[in-house]
């Protein structure tokens, strides 16, 4: 069995990958077993068989856990950028309290072996940076917020 722990969304899970069989994994999130289905079969080798459940549909077996939420930034304080895709953070090219233009690289998300330049949104101070390198984040993840 395989644990890690996760910040989706600003919320912590902690997700234990039970058993794989072929398309099926017996997986944990937060003590809630869950079935997940594969589009095609897993080889057994450990690296492919962690890196696959981030990125697959999920199927409860009992229920959902609890939806994870960002809340919307205020008016005025600024907006979010968001994960295109589920992968890793391999490089932040900017700190908090940078002044970006929309279109600047912020940081550099490894996803499926490639490498995606995350851009500023839009011209602003940097006010946070919600990650930091090496981590894994889901698609729709909130990565940096520039106001």
């Amino acid at each position: 069995m395989k644990e890690y722990k996760m910040k989706i969304n600003g919320n912590d899970y902690t997700v234990a990958i039970n058993e794989v069989e072929e398309e099926i994994a017996h997986v944990e999130v937060n003590g809630m077993p869950f079935i997940v289905e594969f589009e095609k079969p897993i080889s057994k080798k450990p690296a492919a068989a962690a890196a696959k459940p981030a990125a697959q549909k999920a199927q409860p077996q009992t229920g959902m856990p609890p939806k994870a939420s960002s809340p919307a930034p205020a008016a005025g304080q600024g907006s979010a950028v968001t994960s295109p895709l589920p992968g890793v953070i391999i490089s932040i090219a900017v700190n908090e309290g940078d002044t970006v233009k929309k279109g600047q690289k912020l940081m550099v998300l490894e996803a499926m072996k490639m490498e995606n330049v995350i851009e500023a949104t839009s011209d602003g101070t940097v006010k946070s940076i919600n990650v930091k390198q090496g981590d894994s984040v889901l698609e729709g993840a909130t990565l940096a917020t520039i106001g």
